[in-house]
């Protein structure tokens, strides 16, 4: 290990100035990477010493979807006076909402050093830590170096490796082995496949266990009521002021339900694209084209996975005739339009339930590995992806036995598959309540979590007995 680590550590500083100009040009387009840039240097805020009996937990989520998920996790963790929680991510969005959303429940809020030696080094030594939590697939060899230096246990929860990742971490096992798996102290699979896989990998099953998926513990919040929603629709352009009823309405709708639904005026067909890579918008464009054509009362709503690709989609959305809004210009449309391109981050949880019918993105071909359809499940929405969730596999697999969500293979089984459930509003139904019910067999991955994060601490012995949890999810055959 001796070798390869200097190797990594003297090898690191040449590759990373050689890809410094894309991620700089990213950075820029992106913006908000400038605050507290020192950090991403080792330069991160000095914690004051530990009180006796303390524990230092440095727990790195990369970005919105994992910090969205270690929310129960950071609630449980912050009950106990006797814990301290340093968090870090990665992404300017992340760090953002960090700040936000979890200022008063950890002790500090910075971002993600590099993985390189010095900085890595000063960061470890003004944080000391008594254990390192990652998420996924976040492994960083110099900061298991440097955990491995101190003796300090790391933990990889919520762990899953994609097809891709997989394939070269077996090509390269001698390399990978003792730089990635040998520095983590145990490892927590959100899936049965991961399970299987990690322990290949590393060839010791005692280091990895089971635990199932954060994601799937989430609270799912806020729940939109349907004034909240038609207000949404509303500043979309998708329905009239009149549809919105009365200003006394207005002002109640966030804290209570309509009183007589059956006086709500009817609602246009909402098809979502919930965080789209380049090409699926062009898919849902035509699609809408189509359902207009036949006299269905469709809204097209597109929440692309990278905002900064909104010039791309506009000029696609002005090509196709669609009269169409961009969030990020103001929120509020003008009446009538019939496309709403959300390009701002932190609000997919809100809109997507608006949908009828939303598409899981990055999962259709030339893409591969798929987003999560997790949360869209929760809310019981009818849920379509391609072929290509291969970073979720299990899940989708274990949603397509459940009758919970429909796998096409094409656009144009895409197109029949939508066009279907946008007409048959009973189909929609059964595939959102199978869904939300999948959704909610989902459960104990935060607890599971808690007890391997104690152990490692040495706040409660060890179980000698670890058994496999009931999983809803099915392997592939």
């Amino acid at each position: 290990m001796g070798m390869l680590i200097w190797a990594y550590r003297i090898l690191f500083l040449p590759l990373l100035m050689l890809v410094l100009p894309y991620y700089l040009w990213r950075m820029g387009r992106r913006g908000g990477y400038a605050r507290d840039f020192r950090h991403r240097l080792g330069l991160v805020p000095r914690q004051p010493d530990k009180m006796v009996g303390s524990k230092r937990i440095w727990l790195h989520a990369v970005s919105v979807g994992e910090l969205l998920a270690i929310d129960p996790l950071l609630r449980e963790l912050s009950i106990d006076p006797d814990l301290e929680v340093i968090l870090t991510t990665t992404t300017s969005t992340g760090y953002k909402l960090a700040r936000q959303r979890y200022g008063r429940q950890v002790e500090l809020a910075a971002l993600f050093p590099v993985d390189f030696y010095p900085s890595r080094k000063l960061a470890w030594e003004r944080w000391q830590p008594d254990l390192v939590i990652l998420m996924e697939g976040e492994i960083w060899p110099e900061h298991l170096a440097q955990a491995r230096e101190r003796n300090v246990p790391v933990l990889l929860m919520n762990a899953r490796l994609s097809d891709r990742s997989f394939r070269r971490y077996q090509k390269l096992r001698a390399l990978a082995q003792p730089l990635f798996f040998e520095g983590l102290t145990r490892i927590l699979a959100s899936s049965q496949q991961d399970t299987e896989r990690f322990r290949q990998l590393l060839g010791d099953s005692s280091q990895v266990d089971y635990a199932g998926n954060l994601k799937c513990d989430v609270e799912l919040k806020p729940v939109l009521n349907e004034m909240q929603r038609r207000l949404w629709l509303r500043e979309m352009g998708f329905i009239g002021s009149t549809d919105v009823s009365s200003a006394r309405e207005r002002a109640t709708a966030w804290d209570q339900p309509m009183s007589d639904p059956d006086e709500k005026p009817p609602l246009p067909l909402i098809l979502l694209g919930a965080s789209t890579w380049p090409g699926e918008e062009a898919m849902l464009i035509r699609i809408t084209q189509k359902a207009l054509h036949r006299g269905l009362p469709v809204r097209l709503l597109l929440v692309p996975r990278h905002a900064e690709r909104a010039s791309d989609i506009v000029e696609e959305l002005r090509a196709s005739g669609l009269s169409f809004h961009q969030r990020s210009k103001g929120h509020q449309a003008p009446e009538q339009v019939q496309a709403y391109l959300a390009d701002t981050t932190g609000e997919l949880r809100q809109l997507v339930q608006l949908a009828d019918v939303a598409l899981i993105g990055k999962s259709m071909a030339p893409h591969t590995q798929g987003q999560t359809p997790i949360e869209a499940a929760g809310f019981g929405r009818a849920l379509v992806f391609g072929p290509g969730m291969s970073n979720f596999r299990e899940i989708a697999n274990s949603l397509v036995h459940a009758h919970a969500a429909r796998q096409v293979q094409d656009e144009s089984e895409l197109q029949a598959t939508v066009m279907e459930l946008l007409q048959q509003p009973e189909a929609r139904a059964e595939l959102g309540a199978a869904a939300r019910q999948w959704f909610e067999e989902q459960e104990g991955a935060t607890r599971r979590t808690l007890d391997a994060i104690r152990e490692l601490l040495g706040l409660i012995p060890p179980r000698t007995d670890k058994p496999t949890p009931t999983s809803t999810t099915h392997s592939e055959a």
